[in-house]
């Protein structure tokens, strides 16, 4: 793959990216969303500190942390809609003409959404963390939500690059299922319902590949105590960075699979 090739392909998708309202409204549906889930979540953990004592504080990123489980679904949107409305319209015929090894295709639009992503979860994140340290450190929270400089920038990489990988798994999807209601369905799926009915089981193996889904993934990578299939997460971030690795591959590899065999 050339890289004078790629770099083409890669300002086209930048183009057509920003050419349309939808992305737009993606990136402001991802700051209102961390902002708001960073605010209800760090307001119930203090709400609890205070009940129990008050002795501990909140470092802010911890919420934005946290908030990625909702916000997540924003720039996911917006990956997904920078494929599948390309087979809606048809112009995908045009965009393989343009690029037609379709491998390049493929990676330059997950180039876009990764590069896009990333920088929405940090400049999202620094918002939400933000607005939680403003709203939550004076009265009657008591001043218990500190911003430490080095554990928020951590923080808020983490969500950058998760926002990353999750939009390029979806890019992925879109590829291979390329209508916006299967991605959609099947993203959704591996990210929120899968993890939910594997852990609604009980039984200890599908506990286990709940834990290993891609949000847990995530969720360990980012240091979250926050698990929405319930109990901690029992393994250290880079695993967790492992398993969100490993099923962004599968996701592009399997886009990539039906690209080389089907039709536009």
């Amino acid at each position: 793959m050339g890289i004078g090739e790629l770099g083409r392909a890669v300002a086209a998708e930048w183009t057509k990216l920003w050419s349309v309202r939808s992305t737009w409204w993606c990136l402001a549906g991802t700051g209102v969303l961390m902002v708001l889930s960073a605010l209800t979540l760090g307001g119930a953990a203090v709400t609890e500190m205070l009940r129990d004592g008050g002795a501990a504080s909140l470092p802010a990123g911890e919420p934005v942390v946290s908030a990625t489980i909702f916000a997540q679904f924003a720039p996911v949107a917006a990956a997904m809609l920078m494929i599948t409305s390309e087979y809606s319209s048809g112009g995908v015929r045009t965009t393989l003409q343009a690029v037609p090894v379709r491998g390049r295709m493929l990676a330059a639009k997950a180039l876009v959404a990764a590069a896009v992503a990333f920088t929405a979860g940090v400049v999202s994140g620094a918002a939400a963390a933000a607005v939680v340290h403003v709203v939550l450190s004076g009265e009657p929270f008591g001043g218990h939500v500190t911003l430490p400089p080095a554990r928020t920038a951590l923080d808020l990489l983490g969500v950058g690059v998760f926002f990353a990988l999750v939009s390029v798994l979806t890019v992925g999807a879109g590829a291979a299922m390329r209508s916006a209601a299967g991605t959609l369905t099947v993203v959704f799926m591996l990210l929120m319902g899968l993890p939910l009915l594997l852990a609604a089981t009980g039984a200890p193996p599908a506990l286990e590949a709940a834990l290993r889904m891609p949000l847990s993934a995530g969720l360990a990578f980012m240091g979250s105590t926050d698990n929405p299939t319930g109990g901690p997460i029992p393994y250290p971030a880079g695993e967790g960075l492992a398993w969100l690795l490993a099923w962004t591959a599968a996701a592009v590899a399997a886009g990539h699979a039906v690209l080389r065999r089907r039709d536009a």
